[in-house]
């Protein structure tokens, strides 16, 4: 598919009278009022150190999180509009679609999907900015409605929330064209880019450092494993297995929180360091329930990846 460049995206802004449809024409920069970057962007490999706080070593720090995670979701009725068919479920995937090509992002031990993580790839992003991006634009969906039909929009916003998750987490920021690979109909300016981002930051409230599954890892292996530090394949695991929970909605109803202390259970468990009843006594942030019945359905999309009927053939060709 050919694309668009210099000034289609211009184009088509005016042509879809674009300030009125992304209501651009209500969004002000507030004076002195940015993105919150953090001070010193941290970098992680991939597959080796959790891109978390390594200071969660508290159940005070913890409890902490636990009640800023809330202000980091989507809407609660998200999952729920998107299954009823009142929000598009297709705009959600066709959207990661385009982040999540060509390849494995994750190691051949869980995922049958050919699947690379679209910014991953070309610009070596940690596995925080894949959350964050994801995090951005499902929060976005569940609060502004997009108009059917214009799927130059949908590459809009997975574009914004890609530089947005990238300018808080990651060390060097690439050039916007360069975000914008594969088969892309179009190519947007770094304006219009930017427009876009402001439309979402104000969406979001402008709270971009988000409480992931990745703030709670660390302290959940630590805690489940008798206080004994991760190994870098129980480390890689959980990383999978965080990012795996995007790729469709059943995790939707999860909090981080929950999801965190599931997948750590699950990694554990399959090592056999961690017996789940006596795990379990020690979540005294989370409910028990939720973390096992989340803890079901993760280790049932695990069972589904790995029966995959593509997985013999793909599994040859993934390297990490």
């Amino acid at each position: 598919m050919s694309r668009s460049y210099d000034r289609a995206s211009s184009i088509l802004l005016c042509a879809e009278d674009g300030d009125s449809i992304l209501g651009f024409d209500d969004v002000e920069e507030q004076g002195g009022h940015r993105p919150r970057w953090g001070s010193e962007p941290k970098r992680f490999d991939f597959y080796g150190d959790l891109p978390v706080d390594s200071t969660l070593q508290s159940e005070e720090r913890l409890g902490w999180l636990v009640e800023r995670e809330q202000g980091h979701l989507p809407r609660e009725d998200y999952g729920q509009r998107l299954r009823s068919g009142a929000l598009d479920l297709s705009l959600r995937r066709d959207a990661i679609d385009w982040m999540w090509k060509e390849g494995s992002l994750f190691s051949s031990l869980l995922f049958s999907s050919s699947l690379l993580f679209l910014v991953h790839a070309h610009c070596n992003f940690g596995p925080l900015s894949a959350y964050l991006s994801v995090n951005y634009l499902d929060r976005f969906l569940s609060a502004y409605e997009l108009p059917q039909g214009k799927t130059w929009m949908t590459q809009l916003l997975v574009v914004a929330c890609l530089t947005l998750a990238a300018k808080l987490e990651e060390t060097e920021v690439p050039l916007a064209l360069d975000l914008q690979v594969g088969e892309t109909k179009y190519v947007f300016e770094d304006r219009t880019i930017q427009r876009m981002e402001l439309l979402v930051l104000n969406t979001l409230k402008w709270r971009m450092q988000a409480v992931t599954p990745f703030s709670y890892i660390d302290f959940f292996l630590h805690k489940f494993s008798g206080g004994n530090p991760p190994t870098k394949l129980l480390v890689s695991r959980s990383t999978e297995l965080i990012l795996g929970t995007v790729i469709g909605i059943d995790c939707l109803a999860f909090r981080p929180s929950v999801i965190a202390a599931a997948i750590a259970l699950l990694v554990l468990r399959d090592t056999q360091v961690a017996d789940a009843e006596k795990s379990l006594s020690f979540c005294t942030h989370v409910a028990k329930e939720r973390v096992l019945e989340c803890f079901e359905v993760i280790q049932d999309k695990v069972f589904m990846w790995k029966q995959s009927p593509k997985d013999a053939s793909k599994r040859a060709k993934v390297s990490r």
